[in-house]
């Protein structure tokens, strides 16, 4: 375990002695992540309509043949809702309310995640059924690293001689945001026990970041980049879709919290981990030419 990548340091005895369990050691051992996925979805507003965009997210995971379970994290202010007001699903609902309601609280190793790939989604997130089964597909080629679909990256700034982040939309990425990604369950617990109190307390005090530590982390780990499933823009739904005026998207400080973020994190892990990539991953046929009943994704190129 010392001589093969990550090395000794990220391999916390306390989550298992056994090297099978780690996502980086499946290759050498010859072992696969299992094949079903649970969805944790981070929820902030109240449940008030069956056309929220929650709702619709819901129903699109529960649809995929790998999910195994939906994990709601309850951290709205307002009282949980009735088991009725949740959508009716093949695949069990659980919802988590009242502890760590935290940025830093999404990534917590709930005992309730028994599968080894977790899907970690936005309440507002928009994807089709489609389109999370191949990502499901892409991330079991590759369960050390994050695999997703809303692309972000990190540049280095001269001028200001601090690094800069940017979602300007390029041929490069750096970063899949976890909004929308797959990851293995041990980065949850990497996440809450391996880094420190003083960066889980910046990223909730800003209610910020959290998705670019999860990055931080992954990429300082695997020494290797995300990997970013097909050419998708948009993977949340308007302000005004979502009815909320309190979108941290929409907070002009928000991006400048960004940066702040990027060069503190960078500060604590003694260099940039970031690296990035070019490569993306499509299905087969992908905006080829042919007929669609040849394709086997064929809801993703229609978004």
């Amino acid at each position: 375990m010392w001589n093969s990548l990550p090395g000794g340091l990220y391999v916390l005895p306390q989550f298992s002695s056994d090297p099978a369990v780690f996502p980086f050691y499946y290759a050498i051992l010859g072992k696969s992540p299992s094949q079903e996925f649970t969805a944790v979805i981070q929820a902030v507003t109240p449940l008030q309509s069956q056309l929220q965009p929650v709702v619709k997210l819901i129903i699109a995971i529960a649809k995929s043949k790998f999910c195994a379970q939906i994990i709601v994290l309850w951290n709205c202010d307002k009282p949980l809702p009735l088991k009725s007001k949740w959508p009716s699903t093949s695949v069990p609902i659980t919802v988590i309310e009242g502890e760590r309601k935290t940025m830093s609280g999404r990534f917590f190793p709930h005992n309730v995640i028994l599968t080894d790939a977790v899907l970690s989604l936005d309440e507002d997130s928009v994807l089709s059924t489609n389109e999370v089964d191949f990502a499901f597909i892409v991330w079991h080629s590759f369960p050390d690293r994050i695999v997703g679909y809303p692309a972000r990256s990190h540049y280095w700034d001269s001028g200001k001689a601090r690094w800069g982040y940017t979602s300007k939309w390029t041929n490069e990425y750096s970063m899949v945001l976890t909004g929308a990604a797959f990851y293995h369950r041990y980065y949850h617990y990497l996440y809450t026990h391996y880094l420190p109190a003083s960066l889980h307390n910046m990223v909730d005090q800003m209610a910020n970041c959290e998705d670019i530590l999860m990055n931080f982390l992954v990429s300082a780990v695997t020494k290797l980049p995300p990997i970013k499933v097909t050419q998708k823009k948009q993977y949340k739904e308007t302000m005004m879709q979502q009815g909320s005026k309190t979108s941290r998207w929409a907070d002009p400080d928000h991006f400048a919290q960004r940066q702040t973020c990027m060069n503190t994190f960078s500060g604590w892990f003694g260099f940039m981990p970031l690296l990035h990539s070019q490569m993306r991953l499509d299905p087969v046929l992908f905006k080829d030419q042919v007929s669609i009943l040849r394709k086997k994704y064929r809801d993703i190129e229609r978004l």
